[in-house]
């Protein structure tokens, strides 16, 4: 019982906050969430360039938690500072399931963190294909249980291709942490 008060406590205080905007919102559960848990989080981003790492640091105290944030932009920063497998990336591709997970794992390792967050995908306007059309966003997340992915088709201009990846992301963290 104490635990679920403990919750429900952090959020009312996130919400008593006055944060209008849902990504802040989202990221504050989660930073409640982590810090009642006293687990860590590390970022990989591609197409986001460091937005999901702006956005979990736009609150305050998440010095507690987040233990910072990669941004990959560039095959070779993949490799040799996540540990992305070369032959991943050349046969798959950075868009790849294989490769979102293989950027979460390497962040948590990277940073020693708990958890691994990673963003890979195609913002656009150019560099989409038929086979990988503009839009296509795979996220991966790394704990000590497992290595997961999962993909998402959006849509819209860069921008909200971009925001729409930040909301995606803090989503998939806030499932992961609620179901433990």
């Amino acid at each position: 019982m104490p635990q679920i008060f403990t919750y429900v406590t952090s959020v009312w205080q996130v919400m008593m906050m006055g944060a209008l905007h849902s990504d802040y919102y989202g990221a504050a559960v989660i930073g409640a969430l982590l810090k009642e848990r006293g687990l860590t989080l590390a970022l990989a981003e591609s197409c986001t360039g460091g937005l999901v790492s702006g956005r979990i640091t736009d609150i305050p105290g998440s010095s507690a938690y987040f233990r910072g944030g990669v941004v990959a932009y560039h095959n070779e920063v993949k490799e040799k500072v996540l540990g992305v497998d070369a032959g991943d990336l050349k046969i798959y591709g950075a868009v790849s399931p294989q490769v979102a997970r293989a950027m979460a794992l390497g962040a948590r390792n990277l940073l020693g963190a708990d958890i691994g967050l990673s963003v890979t995908g195609i913002a656009g306007p150019e560099g989409g294909s038929p086979e990988k059309p503009v839009g296509l966003v795979y996220l991966g997340l790394s704990t000590p249980e497992f290595t997961m992915d999962r993909e998402l088709r959006l849509s819209g201009d860069r921008s909200q291709i971009r925001t729409e990846t930040v909301r995606e992301a803090l989503e998939m963290l806030h499932e992961y942490l609620t179901r433990k």
